[in-house]
């Protein structure tokens, strides 16, 4: 009887584990539509920045919801040096999603490019609510942060 109740828990926290992963990821809940998500994807990962935003502003056309597309459009926009567009690409996509970390963790970047450093580390404050045992974001904005208050350049 006593290894039945133990059985039951362990298969219980195994389950609970595997939701709580499921419901951890930066992604949006509605699947891409159309292979232009992951074309825009692998787009984003080649360095084109100049396709990758033609593709996944075809996604958003379709799914204006669509906050892991609105990211990458905000990314790629930042990589291109486009600031004035990245910045409205994150907040549409933190306005779906507020705790999507690439997008908070990128906007965070965003704002230590312009020089906003408090804006940045609202950022991070941001991440360390959503990433209660941490997260790859996490740790990439703090460096990115640290790097910016020892004069190195971030992107």
């Amino acid at each position: 009887m006593r290894w039945t109740y133990i059985l039951a828990a362990v298969l219980s926290l195994g389950l609970a584990s595997a939701a709580m992963a499921a419901g951890s990821t930066s992604s949006s809940t509605k699947p891409a539509k159309t292979g232009d998500f992951e074309q825009g994807v692998a787009a984003v990962k080649a360095e084109n920045y100049e396709r990758a935003i033609v593709l996944l502003q075809k996604v958003v056309a379709v799914e204006p919801e669509n906050a892991d597309a609105w990211n990458f459009i905000g990314f790629s926009h930042r990589k291109l040096n486009n600031l004035d567009r990245a910045l409205p690409a994150y907040n549409t996509a933190l306005a779906i999603n507020p705790k999507h970390r690439g997008a908070n963790e990128y906007l965070g970047e965003l704002y230590l490019r312009i020089g906003d450093l408090a804006k940045a580390e609202e950022r991070l404050e941001k991440l360390d609510d959503i990433c209660f045992f941490g997260c790859g974001e996490y740790t990439d904005l703090k460096a990115a942060i640290e790097a910016y208050k020892s004069g190195k350049v971030s992107g």
